[in-house]
């Protein structure tokens, strides 16, 4: 999954990944999650892998908190 981001860095918390965020505040960052707890993204959002079929993903995303 990739999620495009403004700002100076990012944080997720509760998954295996990493990425980059260029100069001008515009990127992108690159993590793998697996099947289980919600990940928590930049304390903003809240991203759940439900349920991996072949080649597709369920997942949920919502507000953090």
């Amino acid at each position: 999954m990739t999620a495009r981001l403004t700002g100076s860095g990012y944080s997720i918390s509760g998954c295996s990944g990493g990425g980059g965020v260029s100069s001008e505040g515009e990127g992108g960052v690159g993590f793998s999650c697996g099947e289980g707890p919600a990940t928590t993204i930049n304390d903003a959002m809240s991203l759940k892998v439900v349920d991996i079929l072949d080649a597709a993903a369920v997942l949920r995303i919502k507000p953090a908190g």
